[in-house]
């Protein structure tokens, strides 16, 4: 047998062992894809799901309503609860590929059909900024191309065991998967009960520091290093304590913000309040911001 002939039916083989586990999230075309994990649990991307349910589309074209059961916007990951029908779960890998070089497939179900292509991983612990701008890391890098509404399908190695999510596309042919490792099981396992993170935020979009910095250049004002607050959540934390667009953070709790993982830091560290150090104009200001009142969900994109 030819190595073509090897591809051709390695390709074939896994598409049969892994696609009826592959699905599709949304109507249509789909907004995404996903993957049984499990009786009655699926998971996909966190941003692929508008409100607390979603349409999932299977192999055999049979539609069902799929409740949210869990969600981690900040990891882009969620867990579903669905009739799966019985079909059977991918086996997890034993680990996640430890360097560059191991042979992966992509599977998808963005249209009517499954859609499987191939590659190699590229780098490992690679880094990306999810949803809401926390960064997330020890993501994997591989090269197997993915389509529009690709994201949330599997990565799966030769024997078709399950590597990681897809869930973020570079420039020039590179792809990011969250890996399936051990951390990523034991999110799954909690999202599956329901278990959804409940992190701290301000309720604010965010400009990183060179641009705070030119806008102040541009209108005059003494260059600062810091977080631009570009948008206010109506109800937030940060809408009740006064913050206001065009503010500039350069503190957080008494340490100085340079970029936005020290803010999401000093927010993780927070107990029931978080004094920032807030630049208005020229003023420089003490704001106190309380999280003891519930506030709106800030919007994607902000701390």
């Amino acid at each position: 047998m030819s190595a073509l002939q090897e591809l051709e039916h390695l390709v074939a083989s896994v598409a049969d062992q892994v696609g009826p586990a592959v699905v599709r999230i949304g109507r249509g075309p789909g907004r995404g894809s996903g993957v049984v994990v499990g009786d009655g649990l699926i998971l996909t991307n966190a941003h692929n799901l508008r409100g607390p349910e979603t349409t999932v589309t299977f192999s055999d074209g049979r539609q069902v309503t799929a409740e949210i059961r869990g969600v981690d916007v900040d990891s882009d990951v969620a867990v579903l609860a669905a009739d799966t029908g019985g079909i059977p779960a991918p086996a997890w890998a034993p680990e996640a590929p430890a360097r560059p070089g191991p042979f992966v497939l992509a599977l998808a179900r963005a249209g009517e059909g499954l859609r499987v292509t191939w590659g190699s991983v590229s780098a490992v612990a690679a880094a990306f900024r999810g949803p809401r701008g926390r960064r997330i890391t020890g993501s994997i890098e591989h090269t197997a191309p993915l389509a529009r509404g690709s994201s949330g399908g599997p990565i799966v190695d030769a024997e078709g065991r399950l590597l990681g999510i897809n869930t973020n596309r570079l420039a020039e042919g590179f792809y990011l998967a969250v890996p399936t490792d051990a951390a990523l099981r034991e999110k799954v396992d909690g999202l599956a009960r329901g278990e959804s993170p409940n992190r701290r935020r301000l309720g604010v979009g965010l400009a990183p520091g060179h641009v705070a910095r030119r806008l102040r250049r541009s209108v005059g004002l003494p260059e600062r290093d810091g977080l631009l607050v570009r948008a206010v959540v109506e109800g937030s934390p940060a809408a009740r304590a006064g913050l206001r667009t065009g503010d500039l953070l350069v503190a957080a709790g008494g340490q100085p913000l340079t970029n936005a993982d020290e803010l999401y830091d000093a927010l993780d560290g927070a107990g029931e309040s978080l004094l920032l150090t807030v630049v208005r104009g020229v003023e420089e200001l003490s704001v106190t911001v309380s999280f003891a009142e519930a506030g709106a969900t800030a919007e994607e994109g902000s701390a």
